[in-house]
């Protein structure tokens, strides 16, 4: 039985990605050091960051990654991101009901933003 799970995405621009982790997505840290950054999205689910320059895996330049996260509204959170000068694609409906639009980080990621309604 798998007890908790965390995404690493290796990065080039560690800074910006730091920023936009941070402070545009408002992710929780749950530990730092000076090249890795883990953020808690839920219960024992993880998502980090780590300064490709200092690790051995290097970016994927956001190639074939997609992260999808839950929030409260799409349409909030996408009124948010503007506000930040983020470029949000426009909120699309989808069948089971669930409404969405897509971000990139600063290293090409695609960020589905989604919420129930």
């Amino acid at each position: 039985m798998i007890f908790s799970s965390n995404t690493i995405l290796y990065c080039k621009k560690w800074k910006e990605c730091v920023f936009f982790y941070r402070e545009i997505l408002r992710l929780q840290t749950n530990m730092e050091k000076d090249w890795f950054i883990e953020f808690k999205l839920h219960d024992k689910t993880y998502l980090s960051i780590a300064n490709e320059s200092r690790a051995s895996v290097k970016s994927a330049g956001g190639e074939g990654i997609t992260l999808a996260l839950k929030y409260e509204s799409a349409e909030k959170t996408r009124s948010r991101f503007i506000q930040k000068g983020i470029d949000p694609g426009e909120i699309r409906n989808h069948p089971w009901g669930g409404r969405s639009f897509f971000i990139t980080d600063p290293e090409g990621v695609r960020i589905e933003i989604w919420s129930d309604k």
